[in-house]
């Protein structure tokens, strides 16, 4: 059965984000903290999980590298189902990096369940690292069932504004941008755009989209 880390706001939430971490890093990396806390802020709970491979890990299983994100989407399913049985609010599913293209990968599927309102893509890969001229992993955003919402640094190796300028996104797509952001959403210490503002901003981005559902 899957476990969930759940970070809930003081009053009845919103909505609930399942929330799937990145290839690297677990389901409470700063990140993920630093993510959860600003939902929260924002009257939104999230409920986070790991894919087998990362749960692994933590039993003193082999660091080896995570399956193919479309080996992921089964696993993102049973989570959903049984997160659906813990909460009674609206649903949306996302990710960080690698978690929120298997999320837009899950959200293109006839099964999705109907409570599931949106999908939410914390730094989506467009491309692999530093590499704009491979071919790009458009084709979970543009057949998501879903409206989807990408929050993307400015300066994302995996995509930055400048590269994504001249990207054709369909129109249920959004973005948002950190400013000078990383791919974890952190600015350069010239920047007058702060770490904790950029997640604000995210945050803020995500209520706003809930909103608009």
């Amino acid at each position: 059965m899957t476990s969930f880390l759940w970070t809930r706001p003081e009053t009845p939430p919103a909505a609930t984000l399942l929330l799937a971490h990145g290839a690297g890093a677990p389901m409470d990396s700063a990140f993920m903290n630093k993510l959860a806390a600003a939902l929260a802020v924002e009257g939104i709970a999230t409920a986070r999980f790991e894919f087998a491979y990362m749960a692994g890990r933590r039993t003193g299983g082999s660091k080896k590298p995570p399956p193919r994100a479309d080996k992921l989407i089964g696993e993102f399913q049973t989570a959903l189902q049984t997160v659906m049985q813990e909460t009674d609010s609206p649903l949306l599913i996302g990710g960080k990096s690698m978690g929120g293209r298997v999320a837009a990968m899950l959200g293109g599927g006839a099964s999705l369940p109907g409570r599931v309102t949106g999908i939410c893509c914390f730094g989506y890969p467009f491309h692999p690292t530093g590499k704009p001229d491979a071919e790009w992993r458009l084709a979970p955003l543009e057949e998501a069932r879903r409206p989807v919402l990408i929050l993307q640094g400015d300066r994302d190796a995996f995509g930055s504004r400048a590269e994504l300028e001249d990207a054709s996104l369909p129109a249920h797509v959004r973005l948002t941008y950190l400013e000078d952001g990383s791919h974890d959403f952190g600015p350069r210490g010239k920047s007058p755009a702060t770490l904790d503002g950029n997640f604000a901003v995210a945050a803020g981005a995500v209520a706003d989209f809930i909103r608009s559902l």
